[in-house]
């Protein structure tokens, strides 16, 4: 005890010993006490020394610990010290205080003593199964300890937990623990787990943690819940980011019907707290999740469906147009609806019925595009609102002729304020970033929509007083000459080129102005600074676009002189230089990775991810079309037209050539269902023949019985009238009952004979359509040979019209194929024709034939139900008559009648041999038939 005692805080006499020697003997005694007493003791000083001698405890006593781990199960006081212990040399303490070399030191030391434990998969195991204890001094140390492993050392973890026999499971039930802290450190505990792993973060979904975690945001009050909610929120994020398959399962869930309370925000929305802004923050990431455009185009499609559908989407437009929402809830917010409706129709035209509580109301487009041009507005809601802006035009021809329509001036409405004339204003403002937020907006307006470019060449705008209009594209090319900043020039260059590009018209218009070439090769040719070579080269992209989509009908400006100009003032190797300098540019590859546009800073605004785009697809047909001299040229439309011709003539034959493939097609599917409609026809004739004989069977049996009852009832009849003193009257009835029922088996027994001559002649008529129906098989074989030998020829004609094709087209002569080159081929296409009208006049005969035989199929299966219903019913009257038998049998027998069975047995073995000698004569019938 006198050792104890200096551990834990006494003062012994003599030397004090070292931290180094104190542990030393401490692992002794945990090796080698025999008592669990002095064992825990030996632990817990070991735990209260571990912080401040890590690197002696975690050297020397580490193994002993996990002995303790392994042995003293049994008490869980040791078992949490022996935890705790190791939490305490493998976790690092984040404390700011620390500098960064302690901070550095303090991360390897953890590392280490990670790599230490690990060394040993097992140790994982029996970590995950001390979690099975609800001890709280168990299971609470037990956590925190796998959670500083995952932190070190991730992926080794994630790998033991993986193959460990229901490792996830274990870790699961965590988030069911009725003690709060054990519960919210499996959060973070799950939260480590879950990282970058798509096979855990699937088991972790499919064992329930989407429905749990709802729960526990639900409980914890959503939005306005603490420091629980975020984990959890952060905890989704790693389940649904980057996973298709946990992102379908949470739809098919109903998990995204779910959300929609986290957004129902109140009109007071005045004192936000720091946590509720993370809270919100983290869901409105959670639904972008899920419909990021990383994602597969068909998935995130059902996702905006949904979201439309249980109304989240207009819950956070609601978000969008209220009031006293903090600046960055708000911008995140208008990013996610971005994502929402961005390529979905339905969803856009929703957005675009979005009007603002404002009087009188305006469209929720106009009033964030107002903030948009505002210079006034924080830099990333500008962005924000300019990337809402091009998801809505996304794919959305509709809303892209509404924009543009704005502009018209048939649809100008002096008395409000129009997206046109604020984006009009954005692009001439003194505000260089509005000037480029307007351009690009203009041009997703533009994008790919040749009919509103044409529009668009419509558009006047009024400059001055006293002069007359100038159409926008004039006005444009007016404010590029005049020398503006870099990304006023780059934005109008960027509008310029998605605006004519594929458009003719356009380019004319823009040719048709004088100065506009002159100004476009000074400005290539000129030797500027780094800043200025950006311009450069999208000029250049400008005046290759004029000459790609040149239609010549601009005398002065005609393809070739556009390419001589080039040629003379800049130099074609200087002018593709120039165009290159355009895809080098750094900010150019930023702005390629995604649609959103994220940018530091606003003078880095430069480049817009749908024209980078433009510019890929652009920069490697123009340098050809440069580089061609007039020759060249001509001798490629001359071929081109050649080529035309022959894929004309090809195209013909292919035509025909896919019509008698589908024609073929359609044969053997007919050949194919005949073939199984005789087969069916078989199995069906079997079929009734079958129930044809067990009909016959059944009926054997009835008259068998009906005879045995009616002679036992007629035999006892003659001595029952005078027992008992038998009324006479009521003798007389029964009589009469009697004979009536012997009347009706008679003529039932008349109408079952009739009805055996009915099924022998089915059963024959049967036998006939079978031997039809195998020649009819016969003859589909035959076909089928025909359409063979057909299908030859026509790979034949194939080969050889590509052989005629092919040698007129490296020849490059219009008349390679001549009337008489062509003469074989159309005598083999004429002989094809025929033969494929003699296999559809077979096909015809084929389905006549086979219509007869189904008819008589038809006829025959209906006599047979007939007959077979005729036959039921007679069954159940005679069964009827039988049970009525059997009722006065018995009326006889209580009257004191007596019935001889030994008469019975006799008229049995008689009917019995009557009905043996109808069986034969009916065999022998059914012989001769066959």
């Amino acid at each position: 005890m006198n050792f104890f005692r200096g551990v834990m805080g006494g003062q012994p006499a003599g030397p004090q010993p070292t931290g180094a020697e104190t542990i030393h003997k401490l692992c002794d005694r945990v090796a080698s006490s025999t008592l669990l007493e002095d064992r825990r003791d030996a632990v817990r000083a070991l735990k209260s020394l571990s912080k401040k001698y890590r690197l002696e405890v975690g050297t020397q006593a580490m193994d002993h610990l996990v002995h303790i781990l392994q042995t003293d199960r049994s008490d869980s006081e040791i078992l949490g010290y022996a935890l705790d212990t190791l939490y305490n040399i493998i976790c690092n303490d984040e404390e700011e205080e620390q500098d960064e070399n302690a901070q550095k030191q303090e991360e390897d030391l953890g590392v280490l003593f990670t790599d230490k434990f690990l060394g040993d998969s097992e140790n994982v195991t029996l970590l995950l199964t001390l979690l099975e204890e609800f001890d709280f001094h168990v299971r609470w140390p037990g956590v925190k300890l796998l959670t500083a492993l995952l932190k070190n050392q991730c992926n080794q973890v994630q790998g033991v937990i993986l193959v460990s026999p229901m490792g996830v499971s274990r870790l699961m039930d965590l988030l069911a623990d009725s003690r709060e802290v054990i519960r919210n450190d499996g959060l973070l505990l799950l939260q480590q787990l879950t990282k970058g792993n798509a096979a855990i973060q699937k088991i972790v979904a499919f064992e329930n943690a989407f429905e749990r975690l709802l729960d526990i945001i639900t409980e914890e009050g959503s939005s306005d819940g603490g420091i629980v909610v975020e984990d959890c929120l952060l905890l989704l994020v790693n389940l649904l980011k980057n996973n298709s398959s946990n992102q379908n399962f949470f739809k098919e869930g109903s998990y995204i019907q779910r959300m929609k309370p986290w957004f129902e925000v109140g009109d007071d929305n005045s004192g936000w707290s720091a946590q509720k802004v993370t809270n919100l923050h983290l869901m409105l990431q959670l639904v972008r999740v899920m419909v990021s455009p990383v994602n597969s185009p068909g998935a995130t499609s059902s996702c905006q469906k949904s979201m439309y559908q249980c109304g989240l989407l207009q819950q956070l437009c609601t978000i969008l147009m209220a009031t006293g929402v903090p600046a960055d809830i708000l911008t995140e917010t208008i990013n996610t609806v971005s994502e929402v409706i961005r390529g979905s129709q339905i969803n856009q035209d929703y957005f675009a019925s979005v009007n603002a509580p404002s009087n009188p109301p305006r469209p929720a487009i106009v009033v964030l595009l107002m903030s948009m041009v505002n210079e006034r507005q924080p830099f990333v809601l500008r962005c924000a609102v300019l990337y809402c802006f091009q998801c809505f035009l996304y794919k959305n021809q509709k809303g892209q002729g509404e924009i543009v329509a704005t502009l018209l001036p048939s649809t100008i409405d002096a008395n409000s304020i129009s997206a046109g004339q604020l984006l009009c204003g954005g692009l001439f403002s003194a505000d260089s970033l509005s000037n480029w937020c307007a351009a690009v907006a203009l041009a997703h307006a533009l994008q790919d929509n040749l009919t509103q470019k044409e529009q668009l060449l419509r558009v006047q705008l009024a400059t001055s007083l006293g002069k007359p209009p100038v159409s926008l594209l004039q006005q444009c090319t007016n404010i590029l000459s005049q020398g503006s900043k870099v990304q006023t020039r780059v934005g109008l260059l960027m509008l310029l080129c998605t605006w004519i590009s594929n458009c003719p018209i356009a380019v004319t218009h823009f040719l048709h102005n004088q100065e506009n070439v002159p100004f476009l090769t000074g400005q290539i040719s000129e030797n500027l600074g780094e800043d200025e070579r950006l311009v450069q080269g999208l000029c250049a992209l400008l005046l290759g676009i004029c000459i790609y989509y040149n239609d010549n009908s601009l005398e002065n400006y005609t393809k070739e002189k556009l390419k001589q100009l080039i040629e003379k003032r800049i130099g074609k190797e200087n002018f593709v230089e120039k165009l290159g300098f355009v895809t080098k540019h750094e900010l150019y590859s930023r702005a390629a990775q995604k649609p959103q546009p994220v940018f530091p800073s606003p003078e880095q605004m430069l480049f817009d991810h749908e024209f980078t785009k433009l510019v890929k697809e652009l920069e490697g047909v123009i340098t050809k079309a440069v580089h061609k001299t007039s020759e060249e040229e001509k001798k490629e439309e001359e071929v081109k037209k050649t080529l035309e011709q022959h894929d004309s003539i090809v195209i013909q034959y292919k035509d025909l050539i896919r019509d008698q493939d589908t024609q073929i097609q359609e044969l053997r599917e007919q050949v194919s269902t005949l073939s199984l409609n005789s087969e069916q026809m078989q199995n069906q004739i079997t079929q009734q023949q079958s129930q044809i004989q067990q009909h016959k069977d059944q009926y054997n049996i009835l008259k068998l019985k009906l005879g045995k009852d009616s002679q036992g009832l007629s035999s006892s009849h003659g001595e029952g009238a005078h027992v008992n003193g038998l009324h006479s009257e009521e003798l007389s009835q029964l009589r009469e009952e009697v004979e009536e029922l012997r009347r009706q088996h008679t003529l039932q027994h008349t109408q079952l004979s009739d009805k055996d001559s009915l099924i022998n002649t089915l059963v024959f008529t049967a036998g006939c359509s079978h031997q039809e129906v195998e020649s009819l098989r016969s003859r589909v074989q035959a076909q089928c040979a025909e359409i063979s030998q057909l299908q030859t020829e026509r790979l034949e004609l194939i080969r050889r019209a590509e052989a005629v094709v092919s040698c007129c087209i490296q020849t490059c002569c219009p008349t390679s194929l001549s009337p008489r080159s062509l003469l074989p081929l159309q005598e083999e296409c004429r002989g094809l024709r025929e033969g494929h009208a003699g296999l559809e006049q077979q096909l015809a005969s084929a389905q006549s034939t086979v219509a007869i035989e189904q008819t008589e199929k038809t006829k025959l299966q209906q006599e047979v139900q007939e007959s077979k219903k005729e036959q039921d019913d007679l069954l159940m009257l005679l069964a009827d008559q039988d049970q009525k038998i059997l009722n006065l049998k018995q009326r006889l027998r209580d009257l004191g009648e007596t019935i001889d069975e030994d008469e019975d047995e006799i008229d049995a073995r008689d009917q019995f041999g009557e009905d043996d000698d109808d069986d034969d004569d009916e065999e022998e019938d059914e012989e001769n038939n066959d």
